[in-house]
């Protein structure tokens, strides 16, 4: 009985601590990473939702580089919904996967023309429902357009969260679910901006720069990357 009640005690004080670290992670992102903000460009909903799932398997840069000239051409959800493939194929090509990407998006046009009266809808079961939207698509568009908050799982903040023990998983859904337990959703959007820039500019893939991290107290991986990383493969 004795053991059971030290379990039971000691179970909350383990939470605590760990929702503690937590708080010092966001605050010294916040205090690094003050600007931070999407890095597409975008001009409103409907932009910035094509330019999101552009953004798949290739760099928000790149698709900054071809979009003036796709929304120049095909500013609205009618616009795309008409334009013809072999155009937006060859505006696309610098991206890679750009005949895929241009179905995607050319249909995804169509689906907001027909079945939302030419608005991007603003709920996640809605979004998801379009060509090329999954949970981090969806999430981009509510966090950042309809200031709903939203956790948006990429490699960086997938990468981050495992390093920094926040997570074990790989599956971005799964990774999304314990970040919402440990995140207050007012910070979510901005929070998931800030792990990115962390991850491009400090936190690397390739390697992480642990000798000048403002975390590298805070993080179970600290001067231990790859053996960390293969663990959580």
């Amino acid at each position: 009985k004795l053991n059971m009640h030290k379990q039971k005690k000691n179970k909350p004080r383990k939470t605590k601590i760990a929702k503690d670290k937590v708080a010092q992670v966001v605050q010294i992102l916040a205090e690094h990473y003050p600007d931070s903000k999407c890095s597409l460009n975008y001009n409103n909903a409907f932009q910035l939702l094509v330019a999101t799932v552009l953004s798949a398997q290739t760099t928000d840069e790149r698709v900054n580089k071809v979009t003036p000239e796709l929304f120049n051409l095909f500013p609205t959800a009618i616009d795309l919904s008409n334009a013809p493939s072999t155009v937006v194929e060859n505006i696309l090509k610098p991206i890679g996967f750009y005949k895929t990407k241009t179905d995607r998006i050319i249909k995804l046009a169509s689906q907001i023309v027909q079945n939302y009266n030419n608005k991007v809808p603003n709920t996640m079961e809605e979004l998801i429902t379009l060509s090329g939207v999954g949970r981090k698509t969806a999430n981009v568009v509510l966090g950042n357009i309809f200031s709903i908050p939203g956790l948006t799982i990429d490699t960086h903040i997938g990468r981050i969260a495992r390093r920094l023990g926040w997570t074990k998983h790989k599956d971005p859904v799964k990774v999304e679910k314990d970040l919402a337990a440990l995140l207050d959703p007012k910070i979510w959007t901005i929070t998931c901006h800030r792990l990115i820039d962390h991850g491009r500019k400090i936190c690397t893939a390739r390697k992480a720069h642990c000798e000048i991290c403002p975390l590298n107290q805070l993080c179970e991986a600290a001067f231990n990357i790859k053996k960390i990383d293969k663990a959580k493969l």
